[in-house]
């Protein structure tokens, strides 16, 4: 069963806010996206947009949360909305974003780290009038390139060997291969493991996860 991060119901008007926010924060009040959705992302409706609080997601209007997470950082004035007929690249990244935390149940910060702001833009052209599953596809992908990065990049850094780990975590040097080479998901790998491969990489679990 998938577990999506919040109940469906609010899906749609969650990806209508985001995306109206996006829009607004770049088309309406002139900030850049990155700097825009870097305060969204410490600001204290990014976590409750996440658990799906319909009085952040459903009380609200995209307008209304541009506006106030601007205003937890700047004095701004409330500009009225600019209504466009036409769809913007802000506004198809707000939707999509907010499609690919809810289907995932990742955070946004999280998925900001797979996936950059300018990385969106660069693939609106391409992926703007596909499915958004394909956007889900590809993000995922990217997610399984970064996982078999970092799981690399932490045992280098621990310098150890892959049959070295293998010889301090008592898991054979094949899943270790398999772990590093993306043919295995450590999300599913046993509890136990996990632990075991985190203490020998002198690492935190959700390194590695």
């Amino acid at each position: 069963t998938i577990m999506y991060a919040y109940d469906e119901t609010l899906i749609s008007k969650a990806q209508t806010s985001m995306a109206h926010m996006l829009d607004m924060a770049v088309n309406t009040y002139e900030y850049d996206l990155s700097e825009f959705y870097d305060m969204f992302l410490n600001s204290q409706y990014c976590p409750r947009f996440e658990r799906g609080e319909s009085s952040v997601i459903a009380g609200m209007s995209g307008h209304e949360l541009a506006y106030s997470v601007l205003s937890e950082y700047r004095d701004v004035q409330l500009r009225d909305y600019d209504f466009r007929v036409d769809r913007t690249r802000e506004y198809w990244i707000g939707w999509n974003l907010s499609y690919y935390q809810w289907v995932s149940s990742r955070s946004f910060r999280r998925i900001n780290k797979l996936v950059s702001i300018p990385q969106l833009y660069s693939m609106y052209p391409k992926f703007h009038e596909m499915d958004i599953s394909q956007f889900v596809d590809r993000l995922n992908e990217i997610d399984s390139e970064h996982k078999k990065q970092t799981f690399k990049r932490l045992r280098e850094y621990a310098r150890l060997t892959q049959r070295e780990l293998a010889e301090r975590t008592g898991i054979p040097v094949r899943t270790i291969q398999q772990y590093e080479q993306g043919q295995k998901e450590l999300a599913h790998a046993h509890a136990d493991v996990v632990v075991r491969l985190s203490q020998a990489l002198y690492c935190n679990i959700e390194d590695l996860l």
